[in-house]
């Protein structure tokens, strides 16, 4: 069983290491790096179901990656009304 764990684990550093020869990933300056962290971040406390904040991801995002957001949510809340509008006229 240990013998069939190593083998997987370096099968899987072994694609990780071609991967990143074939497609090398860019060195992020500082800011970049901050962001990415913050960013990390707050994906994890929604992946958790925690909230977060607006200004939060006001701070974070590109303008134009937190319009998506607010579009998005809006969308959420239009499904969410319909659903509910059926639900009522099932009953």
């Amino acid at each position: 069983m240990k013998i069939k764990k190593k083998s997987i684990s370096s099968i899987r550093q072994l694609l990780q290491e071609r991967i990143e020869k074939v497609n090398p990933r860019r060195n992020l300056n500082a800011e970049e790096a901050k962001r990415l962290t913050k960013l990390e971040t707050i994906a994890d406390k929604l992946k958790r179901g925690e909230n977060v904040q607006n200004r939060q991801l006001q701070t974070w995002l590109s303008e134009n990656e937190y319009a998506q957001i607010e579009s998005d949510w809006e969308q959420q809340l239009s499904d969410r009304n319909e659903l509910k509008g059926k639900r009522l006229k099932a009953i």
